[in-house]
């Protein structure tokens, strides 16, 4: 965590500031500053127009019934991205628009889906998310856990009981 901070706190800007000093005797200072407010600009109006349309399917998912995961993820991906457009410099900014367009979103998203299936799949010994039910996880002698033997009909692991005793 300690490293994080420092990257983020430190390192960042000091990129940051490298990187606004190169455009500036490339092209100028007046300009690089022009620059910097044009980003801006340009995305807070495309968070906005991103951030609307979430919001939309946000609420149609719960009108439809539907559990509104990947609305939900895109939510946070378009604010985080938004977050990092505040950020004055033009790294910052481009990792920023990368979270405000579709296409890359739902790559970053796909990436962040197959981590946490990994990091599940590391703690639990399961091979898989199933239906996203939770499922009955036994622990052997050894104190690790695996999911309980599958259903013969499904194949999959048996559904979560209530095994705890009555709080009555």
């Amino acid at each position: 965590m300690g490293l994080l901070l420092f990257l983020i706190f430190i390192i960042v800007p000091i990129v940051e500031l490298y990187v606004i000093v190169q455009v500036a005797d490339v092209i100028g200072a007046l300009e690089t500053i022009a620059l910097l407010i044009a980003v801006g600009i340009l995305g807070s109006w495309l968070l906005k127009k991103q951030g609307t349309a979430a919001w939309s399917r946000l609420q149609a998912a719960l009108a439809g019934g539907r559990i509104p995961t990947d609305e939900i993820s895109d939510g946070a991906l378009i604010m985080f991205g938004g977050a990092l457009l505040l950020t004055p410099g033009f790294v910052t900014d481009i990792l920023g628009f990368l979270l405000l367009f579709p296409p890359t979103r739902a790559a970053v998203k796909a990436m962040g889906r197959r981590s946490l299936r990994h990091r599940i799949q590391k703690r639990t010994g399961a091979t898989g998310i199933y239906d996203a039910r939770v499922i009955k996880v036994e622990r052997n002698a050894t104190g690790s856990s695996r999911p309980a033997d599958p259903s013969p009909s499904t194949g999959r692991p048996a559904a979560l009981e209530d095994d705890s005793p009555d709080r009555g």
